[in-house]
């Protein structure tokens, strides 16, 4: 083990001392940590988006820590240490890269497509090795814990391992404009309804056909090989950046944002676009 990470387990088990540590370490769970690990997963993301390579070398390590920080909560219960986090990724690896590091030619994959099939086919294998129940679905095993447009685009890729998909993009828009026009017509019947527009019938439908909406999305970011979360945070990022600058642009024209009217408010929006163009 290298002399960094050695120092980087000292450092944690010394902030999980229930004596001599840190309060706030020594309480934590592993519920209360998972969403930070989340976090840090994203914020990852976001310095790979910037292409800001010293707050990615930075995030990278708070990464790291949240793996560190789960692993000795589980060695403080007697369940395992981080080394067997490292012994168990690495056996992960040599097992379901049989065309690497095998020795045997016909293990041979030649494409990144094979390869994802390939992987699908060594978990299922695992999964009946350890006599989980068994369950022959191609959706197998597509964790709940994941954000839903992740989950979304997932469900698609191994729906389509079976042919399940469409041949091309133009077939996804036709899709999109009729769950639009489904929404629509909900939303008209929720003005209209007898049980008044608030009735939770008629929201459930409305938030089913809005998934829908979602889905088929996620559905047009596949076909263009886009990733969803990726294109939804540029575009967080551009509303941020827009509005920001909104703001900035009517206090120097000493008016505050919030008095304005909408046109006003577009009128400065647009500003900004043209800013950005120019």
């Amino acid at each position: 083990m290298s002399d960094g990470i050695a120092r980087l387990l000292e450092v944690m088990a010394r902030l999980r001392d229930p004596q001599a540590g840190c309060p706030w370490d020594v309480q934590q769970t592993f519920a209360t940590i998972a969403p930070y690990t989340i976090e840090e997963a994203y914020e990852v993301a976001d310095a790979i988006d910037r292409d800001d390579m010293h707050d990615l070398r930075d995030e990278l390590g708070d990464l790291l820590l949240q793996v560190v920080f789960h692993a000795r909560m589980a060695e403080e219960a007697g369940h395992f240490a981080f080394a067997d986090v490292v012994a168990a990724i690495c056996d992960k690896m040599l097992r379901r890269h049989p065309h690497v590091f095998a020795v045997d030619a016909s293990n041979r994959v030649d494409t990144a497509q094979a390869q994802t099939v390939a992987w699908n086919e060594h978990k299922r294998r695992e999964r009946e090795a350890r006599g989980d129940e068994v369950d022959f679905s191609v959706l197998t095993g597509i964790t709940r814990g994941m954000p839903e447009w992740q989950r979304a685009l997932k469900l698609q890729q191994r729906a389509a391992t079976v042919g399940f998909d469409w041949p091309d993009v133009n077939p996804v828009f036709e899709k999109l404009h009729e769950e639009l026009n489904e929404v629509r017509a909900e939303l008209q019947s929720r003005a209209t309804s007898v049980d008044g527009p608030g009735s939770s019938a008629n929201h459930e439908r409305i938030e089913d056909e809005i998934g829908d909406v979602l889905f088929v999305c996620a559905n047009l970011a596949r076909h263009a090989k886009v990733d969803p979360g990726t294109a939804l945070r540029r575009a967080n990022a551009k509303f941020e950046r827009r509005f920001r600058r909104m703001e900035q642009l009517a206090q120097a024209d000493g008016a505050a944002l919030a008095s304005l009217t909408l046109d006003a408010q577009d009128a400065y929006w647009n500003r900004t676009k043209v800013e950005e163009k120019s």
